[in-house]
C-alpha cells in the first residue's frame, strides 16, 4: 500500500510541477504549432522539455499506482499534490506563504499518512464489463441535472438583468470538472480490473483513451468555470469533487470497501477529511487571510512582509544577485488555477 501511495505522491509532483516548469519556459516561447522553426524552439527550451517529461512520467507512475491500489485510496492521495506543488513553489519559485499555505500542507501531509496507515489491499470483487457503460449512464444523468439547474438559474438571472457571473454558475462549473477528474482515475482502473479478471488486453488501453478524454472534458468545464468566475471557487468545488467521485465512484462500481478493522477504517476517514481540509486551505488561503479579523490578518500580513524581507535581503548580500523574472513569481491562490487552465498554459 505504501508503495502505490508512494507513486501516488511522485505522480501528482511529476504533473503539478511540469506544468509550471511548462508554463515558465513558454514565456520566452512563441505559441505552440506544427512549424518546425515552433518545434524545434520548444525542443531546445530546457526549462519546457524538464517540464513535459515529468509530466508524462507522472501520468505513467499514476497509472501504476492504480494498477495496485484501490482508487478510493489513489484519488484522494493524489489531491496532496496542491501541496507539493506549494513547497516546489517556496523553494524554487521563491514563492511566499502564509500561515494558512503552511497548515493546509501539514493536513494534507498527516491525511496521506492516514490514508497510508489504514488502507489495505482489496479482495478482487467481480465487476461486470456493463459497469462501464452503467458508469457513464450515471454521469451523464448527473450531468443533466447540474447542467439543468445551470440553465434555470440563468434564466433566472437574465430576467434579474444580472450580467455578473454568480456563485451558482461557479460551483457547478467546478462540480462538473472535478465529477470528470475523478471519473478519469476511476476508468483507468477499471481497465486494469478487467485485465486482472481475464478480459481481453484491448480493454485496458480502451479505459485509457475514456479517461483521457473525460480529463481533457473536465480541463474544458473548468476553464468555462475559470473564464468568468472566481477561481477559488471553480478550483475549490473541482478539487473536492474529484477526491469525492474517486472515492465513491470505487466503492460502488468497482466493489472497494472500508477497512475492516474500527482502527484502520477511522484512520483513513480521517486521512480523506484532512486531505480535503488541506486542499481547501491551500486553494482559498489568500481569501482567508483577507476576512480574518483586524488583529489576526495584520499578525499573518507582518508575518510575511517579514519573511519576504528576509528573502531580499538575503539574496542582496550575497556574491551574485539574481533578478527573477515576474512570472517566475507564483502566488499561492492562484497555482491550482495556473496548472489547471489550458487557456492560460500554452504548452
Amino acid at each position: 500500500m505504501w508503495e502505490s501511495i508512494c507513486l501516488t505522491l511522485a505522480a501528482t509532483a511529476g504533473n503539478n510541477i511540469g506544468k509550471v516548469l511548462q508554463k515558465k519556459g513558454t514565456v520566452i516561447l512563441p505559441p505552440l504549432s506544427f512549424k518546425l522553426k515552433v518545434i524545434r524552439a520548444y525542443a531546445f527550451n530546457k526549462t519546457w522539455i524538464v517540464g513535459f517529461l515529468m509530466d508524462i512520467i507522472g501520468a505513467l507512475l499514476m497509472l501504476k499506482a492504480l494498477s495496485q491500489a484501490p482508487v478510493s485510496v489513489i484519488q484522494p492521495v493524489s489531491g496532496s499534490g496542491l501541496a507539493i506543488l506549494s513547497i516546489f513553489s517556496h523553494f524554487y519559485l521563491k514563492e511566499i506563504m502564509n500561515p494558512i499555505d503552511w497548515m493546509g500542507i501539514a493536513m494534507a501531509g498527516i491525511g496521506t499518512i492516514g490514508v497510508g496507515t489504514g488502507g489495505e489491499e482489496q479482495k478482487a470483487y467481480l465487476i461486470s464489463i456493463f459497469h462501464l457503460p452503467w458508469l457513464a449512464f450515471s454521469v451523464a444523468i448527473l450531468f443533466v441535472l447540474l447542467n439543468g439547474w445551470l440553465r434555470i438559474y440563468r434564466r433566472q438571472r437574465k430576467v434579474q438583468e444580472m450580467m455578473q457571473s454568480e456563485v451558482v454558475e461557479e460551483i457547478i462549473y467546478g462540480l462538473e470538472s472535478g465529477i470528470l477528474f475523478g471519473m478519469a482515475s476511476v476508468i483507468s482502473k477499471m481497465g486494469f480490473v478487467f485485465l486482472e479478471q481475464g478480459f481481453s488486453k484491448i480493454l485496458v488501453p480502451i479505459c485509457i483513451s475514456i479517461s483521457i478524454c473525460c480529463s481533457a472534458t473536465g480541463f474544458i468545464y473548468q476553464t468555462r468555470g475559470l473564464k468568468d468566475g472566481r477561481a477559488i471557487v471553480v478550483s475549490t468545488c473541482a478539487a473536492v469533487a474529484s477526491i469525492l467521485t474517486g472515492v465513491l465512484a470505487g466503492m460502488l462500481a468497482l466493489g472497494e470497501q472500508l477497512p475492516s478493522a474500527p482502527d484502520a477504517r477511522l484512520s483513513l476517514l480521517f486521512g480523506w477529511l484532512l486531505i480535503i481540509i488541506g486542499v481547501i486551505l491551500l486553494v482559498s488561503s489568500t481569501w482567508l487571510v483577507r476576512h480574518l479579523p483586524r488583529p489576526l490578518r495584520h499578525y499573518v500580513q507582518s508575518g510575511v512582509e517579514r519573511n519576504f524581507g528576509v528573502k531580499q535581503s538575503g539574496s542582496r548580500s550575497g556574491t551574485r544577485v539574481r533578478d527573477s523574472s515576474p512570472s517566475a513569481v507564483i502566488q499561492a491562490s492562484t497555482l491550482h488555477h495556473l496548472i489547471t487552465s489550458p487557456a492560460k498554459a500554452k504548452a
